[in-house]
């Protein structure tokens, strides 16, 4: 029995440890992927679900990687500052994750609430800010580095050329980590996008790469990886679609490659109603 109970904690210690390498990046690497992140909404709320499946596999183990934004809140309102428009979002990430014929993590990720600013600024190029703070979360997906039961910060800046058909977005991510054995790294994301819709088909290549900015504490193995995929998507009207297939191509301290599929479902919720025209009235 007790020969048994080491080889069952040996084994969750190694998956655990395993799995740690998933650590890093806050905002999962390459989710914004096919969205014009520039381009200020028009005025409404909508919601923005991302899924995406992926796994890791390599080295003697492999890791499947379930992880979604399920409601994307975005409010863009009708006010601006200095001509941009103001906008705000959040969301509570899902994170399920585990080692084949091993360990099983599941849970929510930790919430971010934020605030974005938007500009059109002439000839089919838009961009802005967002400045957001993730909230504590602790539970089992704390104990491989998923969750982070402390406060950080994420700045993202973004330029879109959205025009004839192209969505050329390129879009940048900082975001703090913390000192200490229960921390995690101080990290920079770049999501690149450059595709053409053609009537209501869209076709594309998608990127990404992301890398950590420090170690939290002695011994921590800094990570980067970078990763290229393509784009398929449709515009049903009501709702817009996009699917995505990316896979690695580089990575440092990942232990394997990642290869993952992906969907962008858009859903304007509501918008408000075009003002009613005043009848003319003639006057002699």
């Amino acid at each position: 029995m007790r020969h048994r109970m080491r080889t069952l904690l040996a084994g969750v210690m190694l998956g655990a440890s395993t799995l740690s390498a998933l650590a890093g990046s806050e905002l999962l690497p390459g989710i914004s992927t096919g969205l014009p992140l520039g381009v200020p909404l028009p005025e409404g709320l909508y919601v923005i679900s991302i899924p995406s499946w992926g796994t890791r596999s390599g080295n003697g183990t492999d890791i499947d990687i379930f992880a979604t934004a399920p409601a994307w809140m975005i409010w863009s309102t009708p006010w601006t500052i200095a001509g941009g428009r103001v906008l705000f979002d959040a969301v509570t990430p899902y994170a399920d994750v585990s080692i084949r014929k091993g360990p099983h993590f599941s849970g929510f990720l930790n919430p971010i609430v934020g605030a974005q600013l938007k500009w059109d600024l002439g000839g089919g190029f838009f961009g802005g800010f967002h400045a957001g703070v993730y909230l504590p979360m602790k539970n089992e997906l704390t104990t491989i580095g998923l969750a982070h039961d402390y406060a950080s910060f994420q700045g993202i800046g973004t330029i879109s050329y959205f025009k004839d058909g192209w969505n050329l977005t390129s879009t940048l991510v900082y975001g703090t980590g913390k000192s200490g054995l229960d921390g995690g790294p101080d990290w920079f994301n770049v999501d690149l996008t450059a595709t053409r819709k053609f009537d209501k088909f869209e076709v594309g290549a998608v990127a990404f790469g992301s890398t950590d900015l420090s170690a939290p504490f002695t011994g921590y193995a800094e990570q980067s990886q970078f990763a290229v995929g393509g784009l398929v998507g449709y515009d049903f009207g009501a709702f817009n679609v996009q699917l995505k297939l990316t896979t690695d191509v580089s990575e440092t301290n990942y232990g394997t490659k990642d290869t993952r599929a992906w969907a962008n479902v858009t859903i304007p919720l509501w918008n408000p109603a075009p003002p009613i025209a005043k009848p003319v009235t003639a006057k002699f």
